[in-house]
């Protein structure tokens, strides 16, 4: 089967654009959602019990530039424990990839998954436990990934508080990272997932966008593309938490150009080493199908020390404008 297409490293693209940025337009909205009646929508006597919510929605909030020039809009999404803020100004200060590539010219809409940051989550079954009408056991699961923890899987290094030889993410705004991390309800959400709706629905509103996913949601635009392809001009996912099946259904992602990008020190985590291993199996399955499938792990294109949060590395800009480039070159401009 034919390997994946290799890919062009970075070339010294400007770490930024200087000057006053002028937008032509921003704003934020809602996609999905669905209404529900209940009964146990509060404990707390001054507001009812019963009644009636919307549930399921994703947060969208964007920015278009004065001069499009035919260039797609963008559609960043997070991962786990995370908002929309994983895309905008980086812990130590820097340009957010949401900024940089407005300057670059693309529409950016940015997302807080479902049942995370300004998409509300859904309180009747905590309640429906806490006024004794369900069992303890129909609680949904919650949790909050540690700092210990997310060390190791963000791989800033091999154990908490010992760093990576190299490593490029500024350990030194450490205490505002932090501040970013949120509870996670990933596995509580409904079945298909309400953010791969969202996804689908908002894609098709933009008509040609590139969706570009991190770890936890890394599978969502595939799952969009399999759900509805219409409106997805482009996938990037940047680590994946999974990768599409490799004996699954090529048939979705038959001509959609694909990048997945991958940062350093993958092979010395054995969470990261055989999701890169299953996505390299996914992209030789694809591309013997009709797909467009690109790996682009950076240590092999010479770019060494970039953390699981890539786009907040010391070096994210560089590699922003990398990937603005291959957007340009590997999926093309908006007709």
């Amino acid at each position: 089967m034919p390997a994946p297409t290799p890919v062009q490293s970075p070339t010294g693209a400007p770490a930024s654009d200087a000057g006053p940025l002028t937008i032509a337009r921003q704003g934020s909205f809602f996609v999905g959602g669905r209404t529900l009646r209940s009964d146990t929508l509060s404990t707390v006597p001054a507001y009812a019990a019963s009644g009636t919510i919307t549930v399921d929605q994703v947060y969208v909030r964007f920015q278009e530039p004065v001069d499009m020039a035919g260039r797609r809009p963008l559609v960043l999404v997070h991962g786990c424990c995370l908002t929309g803020k994983t895309w905008e100004t980086t812990p130590d200060g820097r340009m957010g990839w949401d900024e940089f590539l407005l300057r670059r010219g693309h529409p950016i809409y940015v997302v807080d998954q479902a049942w995370r940051g300004r998409s509300a989550a859904h309180p009747t079954t905590i309640n429906a436990v806490r006024t004794g009408r369900a069992a303890a056991d129909t609680l949904p699961t919650v949790f909050a990934a540690g700092q210990e923890d997310a060390w190791t899987i963000f791989r800033f290094g091999p154990r908490h508080s010992d760093t990576f030889p190299g490593l490029l993410f500024p350990t030194e705004a450490l205490e505002e990272f932090w501040k970013q991390m949120v509870p996670d309800w990933n596995l509580a959400v409904p079945t298909p997932h309400p953010s791969v709706v969202g996804l689908s629905e908002l894609a098709r509103r933009l008509d040609g966008a590139v969706l570009i996913s991190h770890s936890q949601s890394g599978i969502h635009p595939f799952q969009a593309a399999a759900m509805r392809r219409e409106g997805i001009a482009g996938i990037v996912s940047i680590e994946p938490g999974a990768c599409p099946a490799a004996d699954g259904d090529m048939t979705p992602y038959a001509g959609l150009p694909v990048l997945v990008l991958w940062g350093d020190f993958v092979e010395e985590s054995s969470r990261w080493a055989p999701r890169l291993s299953a996505c390299r199996d996914f992209a030789r399955a694809a591309n013997a199908q009709g797909g467009k499938v690109e790996i682009a792990v950076l240590p092999e294109m010479g770019i060494r020390g970039n953390s699981h949060m890539l786009m907040q590395d010391r070096n994210s800009l560089e590699l922003a404008g990398w990937l603005a480039d291959w957007i340009a070159r590997s999926v093309g401009p908006r007709g």
